[in-house]
């Protein structure tokens, strides 16, 4: 049983102490390798373990295809001013074919996770000596989990998989007892700037959580330019999370006079504290109608944009 630490009860001077100390005890004179996706969890992970380990932490951003637009070259800049270096890890054409035919969600975050952790990981632990991985799970992915509601990535000793037997090795979890408003605090207490830890979540499985049916390159693309669209759109909001779903059913659409059979993107956008429960943003309709023609306009193919007003539950927040 994982003992929650509240955001509002969080000694944060406290817990960065502890999480360091524990991370240097486990580690030792070893060295330990992390993956930074330049989401809140990851960064905060990638700042306690530099704090902890120095030049024994391996930082590396893994290019799994399924990022947003410039993502691995922006997060390696922002961590190059914080003095944190980070290597990117070209892994998309892995990625891709561990992915290609698969349809079924679970399916699809199974084969994510069997590609990153070993394949990809498996290679850079043989390749620098390291015996831990440090990663930012944190509560509400271990609650999700065990719940059967979706299996997140990176959730495996609450399953009763033990990662040294089956990938090598130990995986550190500092993170585990918050959930993400207090994960947002320690980022902050442990120097990132809010352009880090304010940032809106980011599904471990990437932009693969935001298409539904089968991950291709193309599909890919579609959900890629949108989502751009979406976060530069809704940014100033305030709200917890937003993005942008590319559906699996084609829809029939006019363009230029004629039928065209398109896609079809959803809009989600929520207010929530912890993402354990969650009610749709009220946009303005102006901003919708705004939105969607900038998607149809700018987005090949897409004929149609719907906004979902859901909660969580029974809704969750990413739709894979």
């Amino acid at each position: 049983m994982i003992k929650e630490i509240k955001a509002a009860e969080l000694n944060t001077e406290q817990f960065i102490r502890e999480k360091v100390e524990m991370i240097r005890s486990a580690v030792g004179d070893g060295t330990a390798i992390n993956a930074l996706s330049g989401g809140v969890d990851s960064s905060v992970v990638t700042m306690l373990g530099h704090r902890a380990l120095g030049d024994n932490l391996k930082t590396y951003f893994i290019q799994n295809g399924l990022m947003r637009e410039s993502e691995p070259e922006s997060v390696q800049e922002l961590f190059r001013k914080l003095d944190v270096p980070v290597k990117i890890i070209d892994a998309r054409n892995e990625f891709l074919s561990a992915l290609k035919g698969i349809r079924d969600p679970e399916e699809k975050r199974e084969a994510i996770t069997q590609t990153f952790y070993k394949h990809v990981f498996g290679r850079l632990v043989r390749e620098s000596g390291a015996k831990h991985l440090l990663q930012g799970t944190i509560l509400t992915d271990v609650d999700e989990t065990v719940a059967g509601v979706k299996r997140q990535h990176n959730v495996f000793e609450q399953l009763g998989i033990d990662p040294q037997k089956e990938f090598g090795y130990r995986i550190l979890e500092p993170l585990i007892q918050l959930r993400k408003d207090g994960v947002r605090k320690v980022g902050s207490a442990v120097g990132l700037p809010p352009i880090l830890f304010d940032r809106i979540p980011f599904p471990g499985p990437a932009l693969a959580a935001r298409i539904i049916g089968e991950v291709t390159e193309e599909r890919l693309n579609t959900v890629r330019k949108a989502t751009s669209i979406v976060e530069k759109k809704l940014r100033e909001t305030g709200a917890f999370q937003y993005m942008a779903i590319l559906h699996e059913d084609r829809v029939t659409g006019m363009v230029d006079g004629k039928r065209e059979f398109g896609q079809q993107i959803e809009i989600r956008c929520w207010d929530s504290v912890d993402a354990r429960t969650a009610t749709p943003t009220q946009l303005p309709f102006e901003m919708l109608t705004g939105l969607a023609g900038e998607i149809i306009g700018q987005v090949p193919g897409v004929v149609s944009v719907t906004y979902n007003i859901a909660t969580k539950p029974p809704s969750t927040i990413e739709a894979v």
